[in-house]
């Protein structure tokens, strides 16, 4: 007997029912590592430019690499973790990273200070160039270690649930959402107690908090590894991948059956994935001749239906990810023309003064809002798919960056008034961007997860996560375009110091009109996708 469904199995190293437990401690650790990597990290540049004098210009590469590193090692702890040491021992180790990391850069900040209390006599045993080296190895350690964290850490708080039950199916997409308002929380509790305490306390502290809270979830973790639901690693994914494409073009001149039972497959396997007509011509790969017939389990020259298809997700999942990058393009404005934008009006709202790049954090608020009013809304009988939430979150950014460009050409007339508007009027376009990061970042996470083949679970996850870095790249790069265009000729540019002289609207309209090009296509492959179907032999 056959049936078609929407789950793949995996072989456990423990073949038990999911703990709840184990969700809940995944969850209280994600909310631990994003509070230490935050109050590392967000803050960085300003004890690089104040404590240790760097210059303006090595201080921002020092933390734009660091970003870079973070965001570019999950993609190789993701293939470790797929292929040899699967996502537990993967966590496990860049844990051990981390918090090394976080002491060396504690025990450093320490020194430093000690070191600049004492300047005006001999210090014992205090090297002012080895406490710097020491910071910086232990900055890149915490790089290492969250980049292995987050190229694992995800997938396998969803391996916790069981993909045969609808009910655990469900608790599973609410999972998503809960872990990324765990990141959230990170950013807030950072923000509100780390940095104060960083600038206006010790940064030695600061950092001590950080090293704490890798400290209680390392403990945590280590502890709770007999109720975890461990799966075994499926070997290189790469192998099946680079397989699939020799033998399909080894047989490049080969016809096609009319049959496609007739394409090779295993029929011991317990679950497959079934055929689909999509790049038929990878399906030839799964040719197998008369002569392989008798050889094809010692011989392995022949590729079965499944990897063939495996290889077919990844060939459509790779339009879905790339808009994600302009996509990303534009959500990175938030970090930078929005807090530009906001620097050039009135920060006084009710009487309190409100530092532009603080607006964030009423984003941050507003998507755990969103994310837990959706989560408790009815299911009704028609829902969204994760393809069609993913292209509502597309809409949205098209709104917002229409919205932040009104909001400009508001400004702008003021300026030539003599007046300034309130900062207030930012609110809407960062209600609008936060609706939009709850419908695509968290889909986005869900989707590649429950798309990608058992073996490249954490990798396709993690380069859902490149995608972001990748768009922030492409931010900068546009910019530098559009101010390089814009300022010739005798023209101002769009983007100037002062912006009162610029046109930062122009700006905002292109990347909505980047926005809404971006959504046409997404919208196009998104109807023509065909979701993974899994064969299970009863």
């Amino acid at each position: 007997m056959t049936t078609v469904l929407a789950y793949e199995e995996e072989p456990l190293l423990q073949d038990k029912k999911a703990d709840p437990r184990a969700r809940a401690i995944i969850l209280g650790f994600e909310c631990l590592d994003s509070t230490a990597s935050n109050g590392v990290t967000n803050n960085l540049v300003v004890y690089l430019q104040t404590v240790l004098h760097g210059s303006t210009a090595s201080n921002a590469a020092s933390v734009m690499t660091l970003y870079g590193v973070s965001y570019f090692v999950p993609i190789v702890g993701a293939f470790i973790a797929d292929a040899y040491l699967g996502r537990y021992k993967t966590v496990l180790f860049s844990l051990v990273l981390y918090l090394t990391g976080t002491i060396l850069a504690t025990f450093s900040a320490f020194l430093i200070e000690r070191q600049i209390i004492c300047y005006a006599k001999p210090c014992d045993s205090t090297n002012g160039f080895n406490s710097i080296l020491f910071f910086q190895l232990g900055l890149y350690l915490v790089a290492f270690g969250v980049g292995g964290i987050r190229s694992s850490l995800l997938p396998f708080g969803a391996d916790q649930f069981d993909d045969r039950n609808p009910r655990e199916r469900e608790k599973q997409q609410q999972f998503f959402s809960w872990f990324y308002l765990c990141i959230d929380f990170g950013v807030i509790s950072s923000g509100i107690c780390i940095i104060w305490i960083q600038e206006y306390v010790s940064w030695a502290l600061g950092f001590g908090i950080s090293t704490l809270c890798i400290a209680v979830a390392f403990c945590g973790f280590v502890l709770a590894t007999p109720i975890f639901h461990l799966k075994v690693p499926q070997g290189s994914p790469l192998k099946s991948l680079f397989q699939v494409l020799v033998c399909s073009l080894k047989n490049v001149r080969l016809e096609l059956p009319m049959n496609t039972s007739l394409l090779h497959e295993d029929v011991y396997k317990f679950s497959k994935l079934e055929h689909t007509d999509e790049f038929r011509f990878l399906d030839k790969a799964a040719i197998l001749l008369d002569s392989e017939a008798e050889h094809s389990k010692k011989y392995p020259e022949v590729c079965t239906v499944t990897q063939v298809e495996e290889v077919k997700i990844l060939f459509r999942l790779l339009p879905v990810w790339a808009s994600g990058i302009a996509y990303s393009a534009a959500y990175s404005q938030m970090w930078t023309t929005f807090i530009q934008q906001g620097t050039a009006m009135d920060t006084k709202f009710m009487s309190i003064s409100i530092p532009s790049a603080s607006l964030s954090t009423f984003e941050v608020l507003c998507v755990m809002a969103l994310v837990l009013i959706y989560n408790k809304l009815p299911k009704i009988a028609i829902e969204p798919t994760k393809l069609q939430r993913i292209g509502i979150g597309y809409f949205f950014m098209i709104l917002t960056m229409a919205v932040a460009a009104f909001v400009e050409m508001r400004r702008l007339e003021s300026v030539r008034n003599g007046d300034v508007i309130s900062i207030a009027w930012q609110l809407p376009q960062y209600f609008l961007i936060a609706g939009s990061e709850m419908f695509t970042y968290i889909t986005q996470l869900e989707f590649f997860y429950d798309e990608a083949p058992d073996s490249m679970k954490s990798m396709c996850t993690s380069f859902s996560l490149l995608a972001i870095s990748l768009g922030n790249y492409l931010s900068s790069f546009i910019v530098t375009l559009v101010t390089a265009l814009t300022g010739t000729g005798g023209n101002s540019g769009w983007i100037l110091d002062d912006l009162n002289r610029g046109h930062l609207d122009y700006f905002f309209w292109s990347l909505c009109c980047l926005s809404a090009v971006n959504f046409v296509a997404y919208v196009a492959f998104a109807k023509r996708y065909k979701l993974k179907r899994i064969i299970v032999e009863l």
